[in-house]
């Protein structure tokens, strides 16, 4: 009779637990899973250097699980699809073209089980991607006799010392006498044309005369000369401090260069330098819109 008892209890305890499963499994699937999800609303587009920005808004009500975007890639050449959650507001889309005019973006939300919603679209610009330079410097060798100025003093400080490599030597202009007045200058003769370029130089460490403003020069003959900058600030005026100039882009080649001196600090009539160097500028420019 117990064990009678015993089996009962157990096949009661069976269909109750079978029981409990069917009714889980009803729930699970009675949630959000079911019915058609809702579209996001207030689609709209921002235009950004290579880039557009997609915003939109979730609605309050919303029943679906996920949002797809897509559109065709007009650098790939295929088409893309992106993936949104509920719970996201916005997608950057990158590496666009201004180039390629409109794009079209096709928004659709699916529930858990795959349903989808009515699908909406949009078409948006991309902005301007930007060029890009790489910009490659070489230091040009020279020479002693590639120097000149039209004031050297003949006691001490040679021009060739301005590129010897040593920034306790240096170059000095007339200090004894006769004295001339500014402007006074150190002038390269290229062996080879040039454009773009600059330049780079360190005063004296001591007893250091600098120049306040300054001429960049060019020429084609050393005699007609193209002033293509006047630098009246920022010039370095302490004993051993450097100085790297601006690159100057030129569109047109030249043979000659002159820095000009022609007003120095407290205004002496001479002036000096340590060292003195001059790079040639190779500018490669990639523009992705063309």
């Amino acid at each position: 009779m117990k064990r009678l008892l015993i089996y009962v209890a157990v096949a009661i305890v069976t269909i109750a637990a079978a029981s409990c499963d069917k009714n889980f499994e009803v729930i699970e699937e009675s949630g959000a899973t079911t019915g058609t999800p809702s579209q996001v609303e207030s689609i709209t587009a921002d235009s950004l250097p290579g880039q557009i920005v997609l915003h939109w808004k979730v609605p309050s009500d919303s029943n679906y699980y996920l949002l797809k975007i897509n559109y065709y890639d007009y650098l790939t050449e295929r088409e893309v699809f992106k993936v949104a959650s509920v719970y996201e507001d916005s997608l950057v889309i990158d590496n666009t073209r201004a180039k390629f005019g409109e794009y079209e973006f096709t928004f659709q939300t699916f529930n858990q089980n795959n349903k989808a919603s009515a699908a909406s679209t949009i078409q948006a610009l991309s902005g301007i991607t930007p060029a890009t330079e790489t910009i490659t410097t070489t230091e040009i060798a020279l020479t002693a006799d590639q120097l000149s100025t039209n004031n050297q003093e003949p006691s001490e400080g040679p021009i060739a010392n301005l590129i010897d490599g040593n920034n306790s030597s240096f170059f000095h202009t007339r200090w004894s006498s006769p004295q001339i007045p500014m402007p006074q200058y150190i002038q390269i003769d290229l062996n080879e044309p040039i454009d773009n370029f600059q330049f780079y130089f360190v005063n004296r460490e001591w007893s250091q005369v600098g120049a306040e403003i300054a001429e960049v020069q060019i020429s084609n003959d050393g005699e007609s000369w193209e002033t293509v900058q006047t630098i009246s600030a920022g010039l370095p005026s302490g004993g051993g401090a450097d100085y790297t100039s601006q690159i100057f882009r030129m569109n047109h080649s030249f043979t000659y260069f002159r820095y000009n001196v022609v007003q120095t600090y407290g205004s002496k009539n001479y002036f000096n330098m340590a060292e003195f160097r001059l790079y040639d500028i190779e500018i490669e420019t990639y523009d992705p819109e063309l």
